[in-house]
């Protein structure tokens, strides 16, 4: 489902928006109540060759009849082009849609979510033009959940927290906890959960730790991280798992989001051993109405 820690740390929110609502109590900043969340179009370009993308863009409506946008950003590192890039995100999403636009930025080291927090400021130096603010979530903010009952009462945010704090020397409890509340909940969402803490624990030890979570008191579920575990060290039989990942991956996120997918475009899908066309289809399952469009070669 999920091949990076980049990934992991924006996507979760595509596959659990409502972990935005835990988010900014992390953060402490008031929220209107929600009452749907949209996942939207995260092409922002308005004139080739420029081409500008936001990670993750949901649309928030709330109590009373406003919405809110909600752009997500995953920060691996300081980058200076970001700055004037995030700045370009707000304007163009509100001259766009007239929406309150907010940029929430994840990060996985406190040095870049410091640098991320800082304000962007446009204009003149006592009086800017336009001010940017960005909510920054990173390993000073993000809660260390290593209790299971916690865990278990949040599990998107409990997965967030492994995935923030994966160089944490409480990595290994956090991990253990995670695995606990797994246990206790559907097998389909708990396999899902822990592609995503394995994708975002990235290459670090924490991620050795994991697996070996998974490889045994985690053995039960039946989702495709074991099939692929089962399958390494075989380099034909490791690709072949990696192709029923990615297959098992569109077809839970089709399902999961009530698309139609039918016997034969099932069939398809499960067939399908070209890695480069599942990983397309991968990333277009978060998004289509049909499976027309996931197939469409445009």
């Amino acid at each position: 489902m999920v091949s990076s820690p980049h990934e992991a740390q924006h996507r979760i929110f595509q596959e659990n928006p409502s972990l935005f609502t835990s988010a900014f109590r992390a953060l402490g900043v008031p929220f209107p109540e929600p009452v749907a969340v949209s996942l939207m179009d995260t092409d922002l370009t308005e004139m080739r060759p420029v081409e500008r993308h936001v990670d993750t863009l949901l649309r928030i409506d709330v109590v009373g009849g406003g919405c809110y946008l909600l752009a997500i950003e995953a920060q691996g590192r300081k980058d200076p082009e970001k700055r004037s890039s995030w700045a370009y995100y707000l304007a163009h999403l509100f001259a766009k849609f007239r929406y309150p636009p907010v940029l929430l930025v994840v990060c996985r080291d406190k040095a870049t979510a410091e640098w991320a927090a800082e304000p962007i400021r446009i204009g003149l130096e006592k009086h800017p033009s336009l001010a940017v603010f960005p909510l920054v979530l990173g390993p000073h903010n993000v809660p260390v959940v290593t209790d299971a009952a916690r865990a278990a009462e949040d599990i998107p945010m409990a997965v967030f927290s492994a995935i923030t704090h994966g160089n944490d020397q409480d990595i290994a409890a956090i991990l253990e906890a995670l695995a606990v509340a797994l246990r206790a909940t559907d097998a389909d969402a708990a396999a899902i959960f822990a592609e995503f803490t394995e994708a975002g624990l990235g290459d670090t030890p924490a991620r050795e730790i994991w697996r070996n979570l998974m490889s045994t008191s985690l053995s039960h579920f039946r989702g495709i991280v074991a099939e692929s575990f089962r399958d390494e060290g075989r380099e034909e039989g490791r690709e072949e798992g990696i192709a029923k990942e990615r297959s098992l991956s569109v077809l839970r996120m089709l399902d999961r989001r009530g698309v139609d997918v039918s016997a034969a475009a099932r069939e398809r899908i499960g067939s399908c051993r070209e890695l480069s066309t599942l990983d397309l289809w991968v990333d277009r399952a978060f998004t289509v109405k049909t499976t027309d469009e996931l197939f469409d070669r445009g």
